[in-house]
């Protein structure tokens, strides 16, 4: 099985969300297409009301703890309540990856 559907699969399992997206964004790295290491998911779920981004972001790293640990090397997370993503119209794009030697200059 994918990562990408493992993740999907986590997912719905934990939050029961209203809207989920799981993309694979390693074409954007250096890593190239289809390697499964960069990852954005939008999850939107009525489990966030009341919740800090951080603690969202916390919730989902939880859940995708072994994953991130042993296939993921980057994971773009957009969390919502349905409200907020009603309000949002759309999905937000990840930022290029540096890579891990480089450093952003401006």
């Amino acid at each position: 099985m994918s990562i990408g559907l493992i993740i999907e699969n986590k997912l719905r399992e934990a939050f029961t969300p209203v809207h989920l997206e799981v993309e694979d964004e390693s074409y954007m790295h250096s890593t190239g297409a289809n390697a499964e290491s960069h990852f954005k998911v939008t999850l939107v779920t009525p489990k966030f009301s009341g919740e800090r981004l951080i603690n969202r972001h916390r919730a989902v790293n939880k859940i995708l703890a072994d994953e991130l640990m042993n296939h993921i090397h980057a994971l773009a997370l957009h969390t919502y309540t349905q409200g907020e993503w009603e309000q949002l119209g759309e999905s937000r794009r990840s930022p290029n990856c540096l890579g891990g030697s480089k450093i952003a200059t401006n």
